[in-house]
């Protein structure tokens, strides 16, 4: 199993600051956050962010990641995903799937990460963890689905995919109220915040 971080989004509602390198209440910046989560219940992780952020790309090859780059006219979420399915193919020709988290989703715990993992190994072709009935992420995908995750575009991501296998998809119920938990906007990070 592969792990998949998406960290190339322009962060448009975050206004001019960079959020992913936002700091969380425990001294952590938001992409960091996520990503360890992610490497500690995938040792094999591939990072897809912009070449011009070399901060959060130092930072990503320091923890394990494999690291790669969106190209600048690369705007759109399926961009991003193409290029680490790529990647994440060619690293390994025997993996058995994908789990494809978002670097602003800091608050997954990597149990929940390793559960959708085991629902793949054991089968299933599409993972998606719920809390309280609502779908969130990450989202697994059997190895099976290669094919289709390459051939997504636009900035629906890897939905079109969910959305034309709705049928194959395994809804994962957990506790982990950070399946739904991502950081958009500034209010959203000082919602995280102690004391606001």
């Amino acid at each position: 199993m592969i792990g998949i971080l998406l960290a190339a989004g322009f962060s448009r509602r975050f206004g001019s600051a960079d959020k992913l390198l936002q700091t969380l209440p425990d001294g952590r910046a938001i992409a960091m956050a996520a990503a360890e989560h992610l490497i500690t219940a995938l040792p094999v992780s591939v990072a897809v962010l912009r070449s011009d952020n070399p901060p959060l790309s130092r930072a990503l090859k320091a923890l394990g990641f494999h690291v790669v780059y969106c190209d600048a006219n690369a705007t759109e979420m399926a961009d991003s995903l193409v290029i680490a399915v790529q990647y994440a193919s060619a690293l390994s020709t025997t993996a058995r799937g994908y789990v494809i988290a978002l670097a602003d989703m800091p608050f997954i715990a990597p149990s929940t990460i390793n559960e959708v993992a085991n629902q793949l190994s054991l089968g299933a072709e599409i993972v998606i963890p719920t809390f309280q009935g609502k779908r969130g992420h990450p989202v697994g995908f059997s190895a099976n689905y290669r094919d289709a995750l390459l051939s997504v575009r636009g900035d629906q991501g890897a939905r079109s995919v969910i959305k034309q296998y709705d049928d194959k998809v395994n809804l994962l119920a957990c506790e982990d109220a950070g399946v739904l938990a991502d950081i958009d906007t500034p209010d959203d990070l000082a919602q995280t915040l102690p004391n606001r």
